[in-house]
C-alpha cells in the first residue's frame, strides 16, 4: 500500500506523516528531489530557490517529475514493507502517474483543516511563518499553478484535523489500523 498524504499548507500533513512513520513505515518526501537539485546547483535552501527549481523542473520534465524520480525508490521500499508513505504529493499529474503505476495500492489520504485554523498555524510556526495574506497567496498559487486541488479532490480517505495533537494521532491510528485490516496485513 502506498499512502500519499495530501492537503493544503498548515493542514497537518507533516504530523500525519510523522505519526505513520512512528509505525515503522518508510517515507519518501517528494520535496527531497527539489532540495537535492537546489543543492546541486550550489544554491542556499530558501523558499524562493525551491520554488524556482521546482517550477523549472516541472516545465522541462512535466508536472509529475517528482513522482517519476521517486518511482524506483517507491518500488524498492514496497518490496520490503507493507506500506510506504508519500509526503508531498502535490500535483494532479503526480497523482495520475502514481495511480497508473500502483492502481488500487495507492491510497490518497487528505488532511483537512479549516482555513482560519491553517492560517493561524502557519503564522505561529517557527520555520518560515506566513501572514494570513501570504498564506492565502500561497493557497492560490498552489491551486492554480501546481494542480494541488486535484489530489485532494481524488482522496480515498479524509482525516479532519480540527483539534489537538492527541485527537489527530487517534484519528491517524484508527485510519491506519482500518486500512491494514482491510488489506489483510
Amino acid at each position: 500500500m502506498l499512502l500519499a498524504i495530501v492537503g493544503m499548507a498548515g493542514s497537518g500533513k507533516s504530523q500525519v506523516t510523522r505519526r505513520l512513520a512512528e509505525k515503522g513505515l518508510p517515507t519518501i518526501r517528494f520535496g527531497q528531489f527539489i532540495i537535492r537539485e537546489v543543492l546541486a546547483r550550489g544554491l542556499p535552501i530558501t523558499p524562493e530557490h525551491e520554488r524556482a527549481v521546482r517550477e523549472e523542473l516541472r516545465a522541462v520534465h512535466g508536472m509529475d517529475v517528482c513522482a517519476q524520480l521517486a518511482l524506483p525508490q517507491i518500488r524498492a521500499l514496497l518490496a520490503e514493507h507493507p506500506a510506504v508513505i508519500i509526503d508531498g504529493l502535490y500535483s494532479f499529474s503526480e497523482y495520475k502517474t502514481l495511480k497508473r503505476e500502483f492502481g488500487d495500492d495507492l491510497v490518497v489520504v487528505a488532511v483537512y483543516t479549516p482555513r482560519a485554523e491553517r492560517y493561524r498555524r502557519l503564522a505561529a510556526r517557527n520555520e518560515r511563518p506566513l501572514t494570513p495574506a501570504e498564506a492565502e497567496a500561497r493557497d492560490e498559487c498552489e491551486i492554480e499553478h501546481i494542480e494541488k486541488g486535484g489530489p485532494i479532490a481524488m482522496a480515498d480517505q479524509l482525516i479532519v484535523n480540527d483539534g489537538d495533537l492527541a485527537t489527530l494521532n487517534t484519528r491517524v491510528d484508527a485510519l491506519f489500523d482500518r486500512l491494514m485490516r482491510e488489506r489483510g496485513v
